[in-house]
């Protein structure tokens, strides 16, 4: 995304003082949600846990859970929003609405996924 945004021209509408100090909020609240989520889920959790059946004792549902059921998505998304505003850049405007797009898709998959493997432990727990 970097690489594409410095290869274009920065749009002059958006290189701004106010635009700027927004990119930079916007990417310390996405590094937060993405740090976080990280802490939360542990190594396992975030890369390998549910699609492999490692399932935490849990779901997790403390900070940052707690705000966005998708830290990481959103967290990742403010990340390059606050990149393409920083960069003053419409090419980054427009990757961050594909990710965007990309990962919304994967939320409508994904969460109903969770919820299944969660709620089936969850009954073999009580006929254990």
């Amino acid at each position: 995304m970097t690489v594409a945004m410095k290869a274009q021209a920065r749009w002059e509408v958006m290189d701004r003082t106010d635009v700027f100090y927004a990119g930079v909020a916007l990417m310390v609240l996405g590094t937060v949600l993405v740090v976080c989520s990280f802490l939360s889920l542990g190594f396992i959790g975030t890369f390998l846990g549910d699609y492999f059946g490692i399932l935490m004792d849990e779901k997790v549902t403390g900070f940052p859970f707690n705000i966005t059921e998708n830290p990481m998505y959103w967290g990742s998304t403010a990340n390059y929003l606050g990149l393409a505003l920083i960069g003053a850049s419409p090419v980054g405007l427009v990757l961050t609405a594909i990710v965007a797009v990309a990962y919304k898709v994967a939320i409508r998959f994904e969460g109903p996924f969770t919820e299944q493997i969660y709620q089936e432990r969850s009954q073999r727990r009580k006929h254990e």
